[in-house]
């Protein structure tokens, strides 16, 4: 596939970082190839206004995060909108709707802003409105009050269910317009923060709409099916929602955990009854979330919401599934996707040599070795892998012309650039379990 230098220098800046690039994964893609069709056809039927939810596990290193961004990408090309939560105990806790609400709205992004989309999108509404409203030739365009009466009138058809649910949706909408026709952009500005479920918003901001205090728990999700309202007359026929790593549920308090997974089963539920169509709810978390006495097997009716049975060779696995497995790297998959890495860097780059000191066998040879020095879990390895391809061997054979990593580089991983989970790994080993040839206490060779 053909991808911008802008977007190649992305996705190679945050290999570096040792981070998931935000775009272009297509590009970086391995083992994928089976889940595409299903994930395709349940985005074609979100966009004809049903709700789907989806369950994707996998170990630490599988590459959940990585599943989820791909899949923002393909539903942004379909004109989806898109957001991403990660779950945690003190900044989005899943049991607080209203929070987790609050961080879908400031993460939301379409195709055409990688951010903030919210206020362009709203915008983009009322444009549609108008239009809509001088297409029935009924008011002149020239007639201001007249224009805004009848957007008004049509909004609030529009929008139905929302406003007897949750009225203050639409007067907070109405306001906004307002105070953007009358110059007070501070005032709009605060208003439509405060639809984003934003609080300490100035009370006087709020008396100009007739509203107070702000979005609670079942406001968020009224307040959630007028923003996929917005959203499919604004032109984007779905909102692709992923919430990332609900394993952190495992570790809250009995009492928080128990809210929190009351609350996903909640969430789907609704979507099953169809409460907010155009909406596709990803969650990922790890095995021991969906089967273990911490996680989902503690609300049994959670449970049998997503009971898959895995017990079958992973190769015949169901990818339509309500919940999927990811089976995570092998070494052949770590050096795929190295070897994807490496042309992607030398690709716009005067650079032959590249290729022949950083060859095939090269990439087998540092993927086993950084495997190695991971307790030979090749599962966990492709962050550090990646990082230590970029940052330590391909920028200096770049910009060293004597530079040969076999020659002049020696793999070292210290604790300190792991994370918990890849040191725990590393610790873990027995000596029995070490292998010298794949952590070579002199170059690579």
């Amino acid at each position: 596939m053909m991808i911008s230098h802008q977007r190649r220098t992305d996705i190679i800046d945050a290999l570096r970082r040792g981070t998931v690039p935000q775009y272009g994964l297509d590009a970086l893609a391995v083992g994928l190839a089976p889940f595409e069709t299903a994930f395709d056809a349940e985005l074609e039927r979100v966009a004809c206004g049903r709700g789907q939810f989806k369950a994707v596990r996998g170990e630490y290193g599988s590459g959940k995060t990585f599943v989820a961004r791909w899949l923002r990408e393909r539903a942004h090309r379909l004109g989806f909108a898109c957001a991403e939560v990660q779950i945690s105990e003190t900044e989005t806790p899943l049991h607080r709707l209203e929070t987790v609400y609050r961080r879908l709205m400031e993460r939301l992004t379409t195709a055409d802003s990688p951010s903030g989309a919210f206020r362009n999108v709203v915008d983009a509404w009322f444009f549609a409105l108008e239009e809509d409203v001088i297409a029935q030739g009924e008011v002149d365009p020239n007639d201001l009050p007249a224009l805004m009466q009848a957007t008004d009138v049509l909004m609030e058809k529009r929008l139905g269910a929302v406003v007897r649910a949750a009225p203050a949706f639409a007067l907070t909408l109405r306001a906004y317009r307002r105070a953007l026709l009358e110059g007070r952009d501070d005032f709009a500005d605060g208003l439509l923060a405060w639809m984003a479920g934003q609080p300490n918003i100035a009370a006087k901001i709020k008396r100009s709409a007739n509203i107070k205090g702000d979005i609670d728990h079942f406001g968020a999700l009224s307040f959630l099916q007028g923003v996929l309202t917005i959203l499919k007359d604004s032109g984007h026929p779905g909102l692709l929602l992923v919430l990332d790593e609900v394993e952190t549920l495992q570790r809250m308090r009995g009492d928080v955990r128990d809210k929190s997974l009351n609350a996903l089963r909640q969430l789907m539920d609704e979507i099953d009854s169809g409460r907010f169509p155009g909406l596709y709810l990803v969650i990922t978390g790890t095995p021991p979330f969906f089967e273990g006495p911490m996680g989902v097997q503690r609300l049994p009716p959670l449970a049998q919401r997503l009971a898959v049975d895995f017990a079958t060779d992973a190769r015949f696995d169901n990818p339509r599934a309500v919940q999927i497995r990811l089976k995570g790297f092998d070494v052949e998959a770590l050096c795929e996707v190295g070897r994807k890495v490496r042309d992607l860097y030398a690709e716009g780059r005067a650079s032959a040599r590249l290729l022949q000191v950083v060859d095939d066998a090269y990439v087998a040879t540092l993927a086993q070795a950084v495997t190695g020095a991971l307790g030979g879990k090749v599962g966990i390895a492709p962050r550090v892998f990646l990082k230590k391809l970029v940052g330590e061997v391909l920028d200096r054979v770049d910009q060293y012309a004597g530079f040969d990593p076999r020659r002049h580089y020696a793999l070292t991983v210290g604790d300190q650039e792991l994370t918990a989970v890849e040191r725990a790994a590393r610790s873990a080993r027995c000596v029995d379990d070490i292998e010298l040839d794949l952590i070579p206490s002199g170059p690579l060779s």
